[in-house]
């Protein structure tokens, strides 16, 4: 059986020895009833993989000691999902544990004309993302970002890929297909509304390709499942 992965927010690399914070020293020692001399892993969500052995069993401060430090190369496949905020923040809590197992690189809130605006709760979203890394045995923290509107998104230059997914039927579309490996690639996926008109002639404009996810119309947060497993083969 395989040891037990927590998350660290950051280490130093020559230091012996780590003290774990409350909520995992808690979860390490009351929770999983873990001894001095167990060992367990953590990681960084930055591609380091820690092998350590707990030297002190505190349930509010955990120390353990470094055995050993493996570097994880990042996913080959560089896929930025940016998607409408929706109302129902449990469906955008659910998209976000799915992304972060399929392996989505970057994960970017939208404010587009027709979003339902929420309360973005950045913190819960950051650790529902850090929970679906360590269940999926992954070592690279999805980046999320600040909600952003469409039209910045839209005018960023940095992507080799770029794509939109939309209902309007007076566009050909192509199927979405994996991009190449380690090439920045993007795909937008609008509210429940769909994108304006005006939001999706801009995005043609800048480049980005109209794709088809299927014959159904999705639901918003399906969508953006569907198109990280399909960028992801």
């Amino acid at each position: 059986m395989s040891n037990p992965i927590f998350y660290i927010e950051s280490f130093g690399v020559l230091d012996a020895s780590l003290i774990l914070n409350e909520d995992t020293s808690k979860h390490v020692v009351q929770v999983l009833r873990m001894a001095e001399g167990e060992n367990l892993q953590l990681t960084d969500g930055k591609g380091n993989l820690i092998d350590a052995t707990i030297s002190v069993a505190h349930k509010k401060k955990c120390i353990v000691n470094k055995t050993a430090i493996t570097k994880i190369p990042p996913p080959k496949k560089n896929i930025s999902i940016a998607i409408s905020l929706i109302k129902n923040t449990n469906r955008f809590e659910w998209f976000l544990e799915k992304a972060t197992e399929i392996g989505v690189s970057t994960i970017i809130p939208l404010l587009c004309d027709r979003t339902e605006k929420q309360q973005f709760k950045f913190e819960r979203f950051r650790c529902i993302l850090i929970s679906a890394m360590l269940q999926s045995k992954q070592y690279w923290l999805p980046q999320l970002t600040e909600p952003c509107p469409v039209k910045q998104i839209i005018s960023n230059k940095q992507y080799a890929e770029k794509y939109i997914a939309h209902c309007e039927n007076d566009h050909e579309k192509i199927v979405l297909n994996s991009p190449n490996d380690h090439n920045p690639s993007i795909i937008l996926i609008g509210p429940e509304g769909d994108f304006s008109k005006e939001e999706i002639s801009l995005a043609l404009i800048n480049n980005f390709m109209p794709v088809s996810l299927g014959v159904n119309r999705l639901r918003t947060e399906t969508a953006g499942i569907v198109a990280a497993t399909m960028m992801n083969q």
